[in-house]
């Protein structure tokens, strides 16, 4: 049961990470088609585009990403490419937040900036940097990583949560025109100290403190290496 809906959390990480780059470029085709006609429209439709559907697709993504990270032994910070996709998508919620909005909806008023593209184009540009990074998995572990400690796949209930919070995101999203990823906010944060919490106990557990080296209980069997 809980391969099965860490299935459907992957599966949702992957549709919501599609809709946000083809919404992306979508949103690249209006900026530069209101440049090049001078239509404002085209700068009004780009922003419903990216209140309206772009800031859900990009909470979902991250939130599943970070979610799959937190429940599984892949962590945040134990390879290379995971880290890398961690800082990019999280530079990428920054971007399209605080700065490719706030542009937006100043061009909907009529005051162009000429690197509202120019971020746009980055922002796909990481897409593709994280896709390649998600198929190759590059660089191995990060020195960090203790390679005898392997945290557990979560419970069935973690990947639910993971499934039902951004639906629950959605529908307060609609029922208040504000697409505020609160869920998604909060669970993540907690399942990140959670995580860590874990990771602590188990490396206290492993290295054997006070006890010469030997597992902490008594028969108690050291973690294997991966």
């Amino acid at each position: 049961m809980a391969k099965r809906a860490r299935t459907l959390v992957v599966w949702l990480h992957v549709v919501t990470s599609v809709g946000w780059l083809s919404q992306a470029v979508a949103l690249l085709a209006l900026i530069l088609y209101g440049l090049n006609t001078g239509d404002d429209s085209a700068f009004r439709m780009a922003r419903v585009l990216d209140h309206q559907v772009l800031a859900f697709m990009g909470a979902a993504s991250a939130f599943t990403g970070m979610m799959l990270s937190a429940t599984t032994p892949w962590g945040y910070f134990r390879h290379w490419w995971v880290a890398a996709k961690f800082m990019i998508t999280t530079g990428q919620l920054y971007v399209g937040i605080f700065i490719l909005s706030d542009n937006l909806e100043a061009a909907a008023h009529g005051h162009v900036t000429p690197w509202l593209p120019v971020g746009t184009a980055c922002m796909i540009s990481a897409f593709a940097l994280q896709t390649w990074l998600s198929v190759a998995k590059p660089w191995g572990r990060t020195p960090w990583a203790d390679p005898k400690i392997k945290l557990p796949t979560a419970s069935t209930k973690a990947f639910v949560l993971a499934l039902v919070v951004p639906a629950a995101d959605l529908v307060i999203g609609i029922c208040t025109s504000s697409p505020a990823p609160f869920l998604m906010l909060v669970t993540v944060v907690a399942y990140a100290i959670r995580r860590a919490a874990k990771g602590r106990r188990l490396w206290s557990g492993g290295s054997g403190r006070g006890s010469g080296g030997r597992p902490a209980r008594r028969g108690a069997a050291a973690p294997s290496p991966r």
